[in-house]
């Protein structure tokens, strides 16, 4: 088997995996209360990110790159695994907490709000985003271009499996961290994991509804892999609590935006009244604490 071939068997059976935890816990039945809209959204974004978006980053950076800089094609293959994996950590998944953290403005909140309009945690979520998030996300062509100076093989497909294991994880309706916590003897080695990588606890208080609780923290915890980006640029909240509610106050309020603009927005502007998906729309301001997430 090549690289990608164990990659992506692996990342079947990590989503088989957690999705079997969801139903066995039964967290998704008593959960999950998906519409129609939601589960197009996730499907469609799910296979575009797949099929279209990441495809094109690969094949955009190699022409790209074989046309401006065809001596560098290979040129870093020979790098120590432990370089390619400290250089991926700062070229991908670093720049997706800023990228996330700018999403969180209300300039690119348009391109985010999707991937916080579920109201539920799952690993259906994961991929929820507008189609342009993943577009324009620094992080893909990085990695293309990456990809194109020799980052291939088991140490680019051993990253994916470990990044994309941990982000679907902390989307989880099955919270693997809770019985942890439970237990004294793990206490020390979860005060690390919980500042090292996004677990459920971190990852869903970035989803929560409000703030006030003192749980939710939707302006910070933007961690994807690293969860340490967030300790190290004062972005983290830690409480080893679960919000009471996830999702979008103007949805609560106004009813929720239509999958089409969720996913084609500019393309497609949604009509709603409060919306920031249209041209002049605004983020909706809320009572104290209940305000969209930018």
């Amino acid at each position: 088997m090549t690289a990608v071939q164990i990659q992506n068997a692996l990342v079947i059976c990590i989503i088989l995996g957690f999705a079997m935890m969801e139903f066995v816990s039964r967290r998704y039945k008593q959960n999950v209360h998906a519409t129609g809209d939601d589960t197009k959204l996730e499907v469609l974004m799910f296979l575009s990110v797949l099929a279209v978006t990441q495809p094109l980053a690969i094949f955009v950076t190699a022409k790209l790159g074989a046309l401006w800089a065809p001596e560098y094609k290979g040129a870093l293959a020979d790098l120590p695994w432990w370089a390619m994996i400290g250089i991926l950590l700062l070229a991908d998944d670093m720049t997706q907490y800023w990228w996330h953290r700018l999403s969180h403005t209300s300039f690119l909140w348009p391109l985010h709000r999707a991937h916080h309009s579920a109201e539920y945690m799952s690993i259906r979520v994961t991929f929820r985003n507008n189609f342009f998030y993943y577009l324009m996300m620094p992080g893909l062509w990085f990695a293309g271009a990456l990809l194109y100076l020799g980052f291939g093989g088991m140490v680019y497909a051993g990253y994916i499996v470990v990044k994309l294991f941990v982000i679907i994880g902390a989307h989880c309706a099955w919270r693997w961290d809770e019985p942890l916590y439970r237990i004294r003897a793990l206490h020390p080695i979860m005060w690390v994991l919980e500042r090292t990588i996004s677990t459920p606890a971190t990852h869903w208080a970035h989803h929560a509804i409000t703030n006030a609780d003192g749980v939710g923290h939707y302006k910070g915890n933007f961690g994807n892999l690293l969860f340490l980006w967030d300790i190290i640029f004062g972005s983290a909240h830690i409480t080893r609590r679960y919000p009471a509610q996830v999702g979008l106050i103007d949805d609560k309020l106004f009813g929720q935006e239509r999958w089409y603009y969720q996913m084609w927005y500019p393309m497609l502007q949604s009509k709603r009244e409060h919306t920031a998906l249209k041209f002049g729309g605004s983020v909706y301001e809320g009572p104290e604490g209940q305000s969209s997430p930018v």
